[in-house]
C-alpha cells in the first residue's frame, strides 16, 4: 500500500491548518492518547504499514514505541526525525509549539529515545533541513548520521519545508561521506498547489531514493474555502472529479500525488478514523492522464504557496 500515516495530529492537539470549528470540550490528555492508539490500530487493520513520526510531534513517538511493544508484524516501517522539540506541553493556547535545534547534542539526545523504535525503525531523518541551520554542512552531524546508518542499517533522510525546498533537496542529494551518498529518503511537501519538487525527480541522481509526500492536502487549502476565492476554478474541478470517482476531494488530492510523481509513500495526516477511511479511498481508483495534466495547471509559485501557509494558525 502506497499510503502511510503521519502521526503529528495524534501526538499533539494542534497543527498548522485551516481553522477548524471551535470546540468547547476541555482537552484531556488520557483521552487524546487513547484516541491516538485507536487510530494506529485502525490504520494497521486497514493495511497501513508505514508510520512517520518525530519527537517534535508531542507524544507521537512515545505512543508508537508503546504501540509497537506487542506487534510482531515485521513489515511495519517507522520513520522518525530529529531536530525539533515539542514545548507546548499540550496547552491549546500555547504561543510557542516547537523549537528547532540542529546540533549534534540534540541529535544524540533524541536518538536515545528514537532508537527504542528498533527493529521497526527503518528511516532516520533531519527534521526540516534548511540552509539557515547549516545542518547539511555540519561534518560532525553528517558523520554521526553515517555511523547510525552503518550500525543499524537505517535509511538516512531529510524532511523539507519552505519556498526553497527544491534547492535544499538538490544539496542533500549530493552530500557524501567517504565517497558514499548519505541520504536515501526525502520527505517533501508536494500537492496540487506546490509542485516545485517535481522536476528534480527526473534527475538520474534520485534513482533508488525514497520520496515520501507530506502535506498532500496543502494544510486544508485544497478544500473549498471562501478565503481563497482565487482557487475557485481548482475547487470546481476537484468537485467534478470527486463526483466522478465517488470519493472525497481529499482522496483526489492524495491520488494526484501518487499518479503524478509515483512516490514511495503519500502520507495521510488523519487524526480520526473517518478521515483515515476517506483518505484510503485513494486506493480505489486511478486518475487519467488528462486529469493529471489539468491538475498540474493549478500549481502556484513556491513563494506564493509558502506565504499563504505562513499565515495559517495552529488550531
Amino acid at each position: 500500500m502506497n499510503i502511510g500515516l503521519g502521526t503529528a495530529a495524534i501526538g499533539r492537539p494542534q497543527y498548522i491548518n485551516i481553522k477548524s470549528p471551535v470546540t468547547e470540550a476541555k482537552f484531556d490528555l488520557e483521552t487524546f492518547k487513547s484516541n491516538g492508539r485507536r487510530l494506529l490500530d485502525h490504520a494497521f487493520e486497514k493495511g497501513i504499514r508505514y508510520y512517520d513520526t518525530a519527537p517534535g510531534y508531542g507524544l507521537a513517538e512515545a505512543l508508537l514505541i508503546d504501540w509497537l511493544s506487542n506487534k510482531e508484524a515485521r513489515d511495519i516501517e517507522i520513520a522518525t526525525k530529529w531536530g525539533y522539540t515539542y514545548v507546548a506541553n499540550f496547552q491549546t493556547n500555547a504561543t510557542q509549539h516547537e523549537v528547532k535545534e540542529h546540533t549534534l547534542a540534540k541529535l544524540n539526545e533524541q536518538w536515545e529515545q528514537s532508537k527504542k523504535l528498533l527493529p521497526f525503525l527503518s528511516t532516520y531523518q533531519i527534521h526540516s533541513a534548511t540552509f539557515e541551520t547549516s545542518v547539511l554542512k555540519n561534518e560532525a552531524i553528517l558523520n554521526r548520521l553515517a555511523e547510525l546508518k552503518a550500525t543499524h542499517g537505517l535509511k538516512i533522510g531529510i524532511s523539507t519545508t519552505g519556498s526553497n525546498q527544491s534547492e535544499v533537496l538538490k544539496t542533500a542529494l549530493e552530500v557524501e561521506i567517504e565517497t558514499q551518498l548519505l541520504f536515501d529518503a526525502f520527505q517533501v511537501t508536494y500537492n496540487i498547489l506546490d509542485q516545485s519538487i517535481a522536476p528534480i525527480l527526473k534527475d538520474s541522481i534520485v534513482e533508488g531514493k525514497r520520496f515520501i509526500i507530506k502535506e498532500a492536502l496543502a494544510n486544508g487549502r485544497i478544500f473549498p474555502n471562501k478565503t481563497y476565492e482565487h482557487y475557485q476554478s481548482m475547487y470546481n474541478y476537484l468537485q467534478n472529479l470527486s463526483q466522478k470517482y465517488e470519493v472525497g476531494i481529499d482522496a483526489i488530492a492524495l491520488r494526484f500525488c501518487q499518479d503524478s510523481i509515483h512516490p514511495f509513500k503519500v502520507l495521510s495526516g488523519a487524526s480520526e478514523k473517518q478521515h483515515l477511511l476517506e483518505n484510503l479511498q485513494m486506493t480505489q481508483f486511478e486518475l487519467q492522464e488528462e486529469e493529471i495534466q489539468l491538475l498540474h495547471k493549478f500549481q502556484v509559485s513556491p513563494d506564493s504557496y509558502w506565504k499563504e501557509r505562513s499565515a495559517l494558525s495552529w488550531n
